[in-house]
């Protein structure tokens, strides 16, 4: 549609009369923001009519005047069934009613507050299309199109009664302004508009039950009182602040949002191999974004809410980043960095609920509520506080250890797996290669091929072939280093594990101390910084404690000692993230011993750091309830 038609339509949808156009909006969404502040800035206006009480009128615009620091204008209402209640007014800038009145407060227009006084504000909670489509279609043509399905207000009702009261406000604004516009709650839109019309007879306002109050809202409890995410309203003020572009800011917040979190993740990881660190990659992200994308459509929604984006993470990238990814999200530099100065009284706000700061909870009423709301569930582990985890530990039986069957499981058929390839690797070395003949051995070989084909000659080129003969000799032992140089003091766990069955490797390693990292009572978590696995088991000596390795400078070298020692087979694995220094390989070639070096780049960094944790359980009894503690 040609944009000067597109204009005249939605001037003819929202033209009230010659001096007011009402302009109707959904609550709870800063797409229906952007188009408020389009619409004001695109006129010349003398006059902002706002479905709000006058009573409210001071404390709002001082609320507003204190953004980007979120407050809460707070009505007492009569009690009901002896208990307190409360409606409210979020100052948030992602309101329509907010960025209408802040805009005409910026720009000197005049202020009219004409909802009705109640003593009982009864919201209207509905369900309505996602609100993003205005980026596709008009605001005349989205609200034309919800007209039919608003909920008509009964008769003698105080919604009606509300609706009636507007309209006799809006007559009187007239007679003093030239260029008036009204935003209204969409629900209420026709019906203020045909009261205006018929000039319907109006009741006085009620007289209400207190004096409004004007409260901060704690950093905790902002993800309930504002209607975007809290990250997502601070972007919003930040771009605001460096007079930048917000127009597409309800989907790039959602990406800055995932980088944001990712950064603060791996400073929480805090390891020191990239490989490891950096396996949440663009890659992930892009599929993590297709998930949200199928799982928001799948709910009949545009874009995604803050429950999504969380089980899309878990599931993609794991409980920890999932847990950063929520406490990102909440987040608002802004409240934080005013709470320890802020003297207005903090308000906690929940789901229908208030706390005051002298302790009280009152039953609470969003006057801005947007669509409704219901509780969710998703079993997320965060860390335990930190008087916990002593708690756990200082509780700890030092003569009972054991390790976590399904880890034990996972890592040793990752070691079967390494072994696998170290196989490979041996029938590889000495593979030949000859010329073709009557059979194609184990495949041609394009490299040699290529290598004695003459094209300047109009015969045809010999095809040379690889001839892998059986690998002779087995693969007893592997040696993993996740991290070199290895710290002793970060690693200072040393210890020897012997199998429980036929089915698992001794087990020599070097860890981190698990009693610093207690997740559950009596369940310790630690990390590999290298361990040695000897299949099939027998029992061995303490390579910690063996004196015939005392020669060893480093816990990797005595580590790689005690593989070459206590190898029958003359080849020992090490999976290693750098290339062996030249003195590891002349140690172990003291002791008959020759190196099969796999890069530990060779697997993905996620992988890698699944099997570097691993838990520590005080007692074989811990297994019964341990997975309610650990991270699958």
């Amino acid at each position: 549609m040609d944009k000067n038609k597109s204009d005249n339509v939605t001037e003819q949808v929202f033209h009230l009369s010659s001096k007011i156009s009402l302009l109707p909006v959904v609550h709870g969404s800063n797409d229906l923001a952007q188009e408020v502040r389009e619409y004001m800035l695109a006129r010349r206006l003398d006059c902002l009519a706002v479905a709000l009480p006058p009573s409210l009128e001071h404390l709002i615009e001082q609320g507003i005047e204190r953004l980007p620091v979120i407050s809460l204008v707070v009505l007492p209402e009569a009690d009901r069934n002896g208990e307190q209640v409360h409606s409210y007014v979020p100052i948030d800038p992602c309101q329509p009613m907010i960025m209408g009145i802040r805009l005409a407060m910026h720009e000197g227009i005049d202020r009219a507050f004409v909802d009705r006084e109640v003593s009982v504000y009864d919201p209207l909670s509905f369900t309505i299309p996602d609100p993003y489509a205005l980026k596709q279609v008009s605001l005349a043509t989205y609200a034309s199109a919800l007209l039919p399905f608003m909920p008509y207000p009964k008769p003698d009702s105080p919604r009606w009664h509300r609706a009636k009261w507007m309209a006799f406000k809006l007559h009187e604004l007239e007679l003093e302004y030239q260029s008036i516009v009204c935003l209204c709650p969409l629900e209420d839109w026709a019906w203020i508009r045909q009261a205006y019309q018929e000039r319907s007879p109006y009741v006085q306002p009620e007289k209400g039950v207190g004096a409004p109050a004007l409260y901060s809202v704690t950093s905790s409890t902002l993800y309930f009182a504002l209607c975007e995410l809290p990250f997502v309203t601070e972007c919003y003020e930040q771009r605001r602040a460096e007079a930048r572009s917000d127009v597409h800011l309800t989907i790039d917040g959602m990406k800055e949002l995932l980088l944001v979190s990712r950064t603060r993740w791996l400073e929480k990881r805090g390891m020191s191999i990239d490989q490891e660190t950096n396996w949440v990659t663009p890659q992930l992200f892009q599929q993590y974004l297709t998930y949200v994308r199928n799982l928001a459509l799948l709910e009949h929604r545009l874009t995604p809410d803050l429950y999504t984006l969380v089980l899309a993470a878990q599931q993609m990238a794991g409980d920890d980043f999932a847990v950063v990814l929520l406490e990102t999200a909440k987040s608002y530099a802004f409240q934080e960095r005013t709470s320890s100065w802020n003297e207005t009284p903090s308000i906690e706000v929940g789901v229908g609920q208030l706390a005051f700061p002298d302790g009280a909870v009152s039953l609470g009423k969003n006057r801005l509520g947007g669509a409704p709301v219901a509780w969710r569930s998703l079993l997320l582990r965060p860390a335990p506080p930190k008087r916990k985890k002593t708690e756990w530990a200082y509780r700890w039986n030092p003569f009972g250890q054991c390790s976590w069957p399904i880890e034990d499981q996972r890592i040793e058929g990752f070691n079967a797996h390494v072994r696998e390839q170290a196989r490979v690797a041996l029938g590889a070395d000495v593979a030949r290669v000859e010329k073709f003949s009557t059979s194609f051995r184990d495949g041609i070989d394009l490299r040699e091929t290529l290598r004695h084909w003459n094209p300047s000659t109009t015969q045809a080129p010999e095809i040379y072939v690889k001839d892998v003969p059986p690998t002779r000799g087995k693969v007893e032992v592997v040696v993993f280093l996740f991290e070199t140089p290895a710290d002793p003091h970060k690693f200072s766990w040393q210890a020897t594990w012997y199998a429980e069955h036929a089915e698992e490797s001794t087990l020599c390693f070097y860890a981190t101390p698990f009693l610093e990292n207690m997740i559950g009572p009596g369940i310790g978590q630690s990390l590999y910084g290298g361990a040695l696995f000897l299949y099939p088991p027998r029992p061995i000596p303490n390579v910690w404690d063996d004196p015939q390795l005392a020669f060893a400078e480093t816990i990797e070298e005595r580590l790689l000692a005690g593989a070459a020692l206590h190898s029958q087979e003359r080849h020992v694995v090490v999976v290693s993230p750098i290339p062996l220094p030249l003195r590891w390989r002349k140690m172990v070639k003291q002791f008959q011993r020759q190196l099969i070096v796999i890069p530990l780049s060779r697997f993905s960094g996620q992988l890698v750091a699944r099997l570097r944790r691993f838990h520590v359980l005080n007692g074989h009894e811990i297994r019964s309830f341990a997975s309610q503690f650990i991270q699958e």
